[in-house]
């Protein structure tokens, strides 16, 4: 979390979204750029938390169907 709000490109790096990361790098060369790239990059990290709850939620509900 703290890596996504002080270099917000190199949190979409780190998780393969390499060109996301540049696009996110060029926002934030600015500094007006800085806060919305730093928030676009917690959001981004946290629907992708989001993400792989669920899954592990559905594969544990259909895990107990069978």
């Amino acid at each position: 979390m703290l890596l996504a709000i002080l270099l917000p490109f190199l949190s979409f790096i780190v998780r393969g979204k390499i060109l996301t990361g540049i696009v996110c790098l060029i926002l934030q060369i600015t500094l007006i750029g800085w806060l919305p790239a730093a928030i676009w990059a917690v959001m981004s990290l946290n629907n992708s938390r989001a993400d792989r709850r669920n899954e592990r939620l559905i594969r544990a509900i259909n895990a107990s169907k069978r």
